[in-house]
């Protein structure tokens, strides 16, 4: 089996490649490097059965065929990343899907398609069923990310009725764990970024908005069973475990053993209040639900930064949580 992973140097995405490669797949994968970091390709730039393509993908891709899945993960992903670069999100999830679908049609391959839980917006449903059509302002700071993802979903099944093609799509959770950027201004990398740092932890609004985490592994794991079954729907996955921000505050102060005060910020513009998915759809058609507890899961988290700590990659003064 071979396939084309786009965002291959981003955080979920080279976890899931090392997972193909030890499948037995050849995976060619293809990065900007405009979130994504070189040293998540350090596991697999040597592998014999990998091959690594710089390109961006709003562009099209210059990749020789045939492929067995196209699967397209190439997409800033954290607020800060999005907000910042807002024309490139919408473009790689649109010129970019546009492109990739293209590919896949034209190889015969089937299609991946990593979307989100922010296509729900902030939702007035809870939690999350697929069944859901979301609470997104579509000319908000987030709807960069919001309404491309919602577009790149549109565009997909557009393709599924019109060409009869193979397509998946995962409305991915909060993820989290090894290999997260220290500075991509997520809540958990920044939590413990700044409580090993000796920082004041960073909570907007009251802390009393809920997300549920879900292990990096967990999600892999569920990435791999929709790709082997045969489900046009979309699929949410993660863990429905919630928890407020300002538990998960304690807990890694906890964790980490940090003196770290906490301090609150004003709540940005659309935050959502409440994101859990129901997973109920991923639990009957996949037989899948998260295995890793928040406490393991952050465990494990830690001592990859202390990792990078000791390497010198973790500067105090890094990121911000917005999400």
């Amino acid at each position: 089996m071979r396939v084309l992973l786009t965002g291959v140097a981003g955080f979920i995405g080279s976890h899931l490649a090392l997972r193909l490669l030890d499948m037995g797949y050849e995976v060619v994968g293809a990065d900007n490097f405009s979130t994504g970091s070189d040293t998540n390709l350090r596991d697999l730039v040597d592998h014999c059965r990998f091959q690594f393509v710089h390109c961006d993908v709003t562009s099209g891709i210059s990749v020789h065929g045939p492929f067995d899945w196209v699967l397209h993960f190439a997409s800033p992903a954290s607020p800060p990343r999005y907000q910042r670069l807002p024309i490139e999100t919408l473009r790689v999830n649109s010129e970019g899907t546009y492109h990739l679908l293209e590919l896949a049609r034209n190889s015969g391959a089937r299609f991946f398609l990593a979307s989100t839980s922010e296509v729900y917006g902030d939702p007035l449903v809870h939690p999350q069923p697929e069944s859901y059509w979301g609470n997104v302002n579509p000319v908000g700071p987030r709807s960069v990310y919001d309404e491309a993802k919602r577009y790149a979903e549109a565009l997909t099944m557009a393709y599924h009725r019109t060409y009869g093609l193979d397509v998946r799509i995962v409305r991915i959770f909060n993820t989290y764990g090894p290999r997260m950027d220290p500075a991509d201004g997520r809540v958990v990398s920044t939590f413990i970024t700044q409580a090993l740092t000796g920082r004041p932890l960073t909570v907007y609004g009251d802390g009393c908005q809920t997300r549920s985490f879900c292990y990096v592994d967990d999600m892999v794991e569920g990435i791999i069973r929709l790709m082997e079954r045969p489900i046009q729907e979309p699929v949410n996955l993660g863990n429905p475990e919630e928890f407020t921000i300002l538990e998960l505050a304690n807990l890694v102060l906890e964790l980490t053993g940090s003196s770290s005060p906490i301090v609150f910020r004003p709540l940005p513009e659309d935050d959502p209040r409440q994101r859990r998915p129901d997973i109920t759809r991923a639990r009957q058609l996949l037989g899948w639900g998260p295995k890793v507890s928040l406490r393991e899961g952050l465990r494990r988290t830690i001592e990859y930064f202390h990792q990078v700590l000791a390497d010198g990659q973790l500067q105090a003064g890094v990121g911000e949580m917005r999400r």
